[in-house]
């Protein structure tokens, strides 16, 4: 599948606009393309994760289905589990276009997009409508560019997605909304994880994950892991996008936002095994970054992760990639004569956090 989309369908998929390409591919998945495409028989390899029993531990990030379109179709690829969002209370447009660029040299891809999404109210009617086909179908929460108390926009998103979604990734690492990054500073997020984990209702005990930015110094990893485990937050998602351009190749490589894809993988990876350092075996990890094989995949398992998501991945190497990871995690297994992916865990941590950020 990876040679026919990358010899055939991602020529042309990349002669169009990148946003353009993306829209799309929504729409073909709503279409029920996606069934086509997909691989018969998507590999099974259950993890359980923070209470939520996970068909294998591949999914997808939070970007590509933004506005909760295709969740089912994309679970048909084949992907464990599917983050959906970035939804904030208000719909707003986000930033202005041109906002997305491939860095094909670099397999990498440069995003302002700035949350651009329809809304709670649009997102919670087709969240709810595809609820009972079951599935892991995480919400990715965020807040409105212009809101007055963006604490309060989280807190409203916990409040409304709890009795619907799998899961809450609490996203406060976007580089593309002015400011949003303070809410990691240990103070902005004492108030917000004790402000979201008390909107959580008892009767939904969802979990709520924090995610993070690659870009953080060491002393401020330790602080957030200090208020995640003060606050009892179910989880930490390590990372969004990044600022750094080290190394790039590509003619596009100046354009302002988040960079993700190939060259995030390293710097991801060893902010994952120091945020597992901090936090102890026990607190569920989520590694994202440069996730684009069943080898890429291993190595954010050895340095900490729990689960590993692919987003950039996807558009280079086409809609089989999931299910090439977990088939791909299955076959490590029984060769390495292990039961779980657990057992792999935290291998190479040591190894990836003693190295240096570029």
């Amino acid at each position: 599948m990876s040679f026919i989309y990358e010899t055939l369908l991602r020529p042309a998929l990349f002669h169009l606009d990148a946003e353009t390409a993306h829209h799309l591919s929504i729409a073909a998945l709503k279409t029920g393309a996606g069934a086509v495409l997909a691989p018969h028989g998507a590999a099974s390899l259950p993890v359980r994760v923070a209470g939520i029993d996970f068909p294998n531990p591949v999914g997808l990030a939070a970007g590509y289905d933004k506005n909760c379109e295709a969740p089912d179709a994309l679970l048909g690829l084949g992907f464990g589990f599917v983050e959906t969002g970035t939804v904030t209370p208000l719909a707003q447009p986000g930033n202005p276009k041109p906002r997305l660029f491939r860095l094909e040299a670099d397999e990498a891809i440069i995003n302002r997009f700035g949350f651009n999404n329809d809304g709670h109210d649009a997102f919670l009617a087709r969240l709810k409508a595809r609820k009972a086909r079951g599935g892991v179908v995480g919400v990715n929460i965020g807040a409105n560019k212009d809101s007055a108390d963006r604490i309060a926009d989280y807190v409203a998103g916990v409040r409304l997605f709890s009795a619907h979604a799998s899961y809450l990734a609490v996203n406060i690492s976007s580089p593309n909304t002015p400011g949003l990054r303070s809410l990691q500073s240990r103070e902005a997020l004492a108030e917000l994880l004790a402000r979201v984990m008390a909107a959580r209702p008892k009767d939904h005990a969802t979990p709520i994950f924090l995610k993070i930015a690659p870009d953080l110094p060491g002393e401020e990893l330790a602080d957030i892991a200090a208020e995640v485990g003060s606050n009892a937050v179910d989880g930490v998602i390590i990372s969004n996008t990044t600022l750094s351009r080290a190394g790039l190749r590509s003619p596009g490589a100046r354009e302002a936002g988040g960079l993700s894809g190939k060259p995030l993988f390293d710097r991801s990876t060893i902010v994952l095994a120091r945020m597992r350092n901090l936090v102890g075996p026990g607190l569920p990890l989520i590694g994202v970054g440069g996730v684009a094989s069943t080898a890429t995949a291993l190595e954010k398992i050895r340095a900490g992760a729990d689960l590993v998501q692919v987003y950039t991945g996807l558009i280079y190497r086409g809609p089989g990639l999931a299910n090439e990871i977990a088939s791909g995690l299955s076959q490590v297994l029984r060769v390495r004569g292990v039961a779980r992916l657990a057992d792999l865990r935290d291998e190479g941590v040591d190894e990836w956090a003693s190295r240096r950020l570029d």
